[in-house]
């Protein structure tokens, strides 16, 4: 049993590779039942994206990492047993996400109006590259080709350098987290109106609603933002600074925070410096502030500088310092820590009672998570009446 605020609803997961995946794994996080329909024999095209486990069978260490608490069940939609199934899944769920290009749902006879006309409780949620409308509605689309059309690519790296990529794909995981909040709405809106919704989102969309400073920028100055490495375009000092073996952050968001800083780097005789005595002035010499500090943090490691620095802050009772790390895959330090199932990732990072702490979510195998009286692979025929299919739907559903 899965525990949790959404423990009573049931998914049918239609999605593959990763922004309706990433959907999905949130909404199990919280407790929600999700079926996982692949494709027969080979599911999932996240299967085979590497890194692989080793040791063993292989397995996709991506696709595991996107896909954990889930169950799965291999189907071809064409095939009339196994669409039988597939309705029948449908008949008990209360969400269907797929994330196909717009049409291709409905030329299966699965498309929103057929669907809402049969299920009216059904929520259906869809995660495409431009949405279900609108003259790019049919354009394939890749977490690249959103970075780079909604902006975010132009805003990220040094000035005068290429093009650069945010180093996650945030165009899939946006778009992941926006379906998330448009089904948890569609649902709420259902204990109203007794109806389900159509949940419809780009990824491009996505893109452009995060850029933030950077539109306000535009719409004040009317000048296209570009990249500024790794400072904030409008705090200072906000950015990576050098110091004897590496870099750290420093985030002054504020005329407090910048005196304090001044007092912990031995720097307090630059405090009524015209040039730095309020974020205005210091964003407009931003170099002249990194030059400053970097004079001072040169002389001494990190480790020296973020323990003079945490003590300063913490007299304030605020802290904005830390190290650049290589890998930042770590958790604040008072988060628990327990053993966790082989290629699985920690679950969200905000914590809810409701939910066990030794709740496992590992990824599913194709077709050995269920468990089924009955084999549902396309290699038997899958030519079974209307009760064994909604015997097999109700065991996925309530198993």
């Amino acid at each position: 049993m899965t525990t949790g605020p959404l423990s009573n609803l049931t998914i049918i997961d239609l999605s593959r590779v990763l922004a309706g995946p990433y959907a999905t794994m949130v909404l199990s996080d919280l407790g929600a039942r999700v079926i996982k329909v692949e494709r027969p024999d080979v599911g999932d095209d996240s299967r085979q994206i590497g890194p692989f486990k080793t040791d063993g069978a292989p397995e996709s260490a991506y696709f595991a990492s996107i896909n954990r608490g889930k169950q799965s069940i291999a189907l071809d939609l064409k095939a009339p047993a196994d669409r039988a199934i597939f309705e029948a899944l449908l008949d008990r769920a209360d969400v269907l996400v797929e994330n196909y290009r717009p049409g291709v749902m409905a030329g299966l006879g699965y498309g929103w109006e057929s669907l809402h006309a049969r299920y009216p409780k059904l929520i259906y949620a869809a995660a495409s590259g431009f949405g279900h409308t609108g003259p790019d509605s049919q354009k394939a689309a890749y977490d690249m080709v959103v970075q780079a059309m909604g902006g975010i690519m132009s805003v990220t790296g040094w000035p005068g350098g290429p093009p650069t990529r945010v180093g996650t794909s945030v165009g899939d995981i946006t778009a992941g987290l926006f379906t998330v909040i448009g089904i948890l709405s569609a649902v709420h809106q259902r204990h109203a109106s007794g109806q389900g919704a159509f949940v419809d989102v780009a990824m491009l969309d996505c893109q452009v609603a995060i850029l933030e400073n950077a539109v306000a920028r535009y719409a004040v100055s009317g000048v296209a933002p570009g990249p500024l490495g790794a400072r904030h375009p409008s705090i200072t000092p906000f950015a990576a600074y050098a110091c004897q073996d590496g870099h750290i952050v420093i985030a002054a968001g504020n005329d407090a925070l910048w005196q304090t800083m001044l007092v912990a780097l031995d720097l307090a005789s630059f405090s009524t410096d015209p040039r730095f005595v309020n974020n205005a002035t210091r964003s407009d010499h931003a170099d002249a502030v990194a030059k400053l500090i970097e004079s001072r943090l040169e002389a001494a490691p990190a480790a020296h500088w973020l323990e003079k620095l945490d003590a300063a802050s913490q007299k304030k009772l605020d802290a904005r310092f830390a190290r650049v790390s290589k890998f930042l895959g770590r958790r604040s330090e008072n988060r628990d820590r327990r053993p966790q199932p082989e290629l699985l990732v920690d679950l969200l990072p905000h914590r809810l009672q409701s939910r066990r702490a030794d709740d496992q979510r590992v990824p599913p195998r194709l077709l050995v998570e269920l468990q089924l009286p009955h084999q549902l692979g396309p290699d038997v025929g899958l030519a079974q009446p209307d009760d064994i299919a909604d015997e097999a739907a109700a065991e996925l559903v309530h198993h």
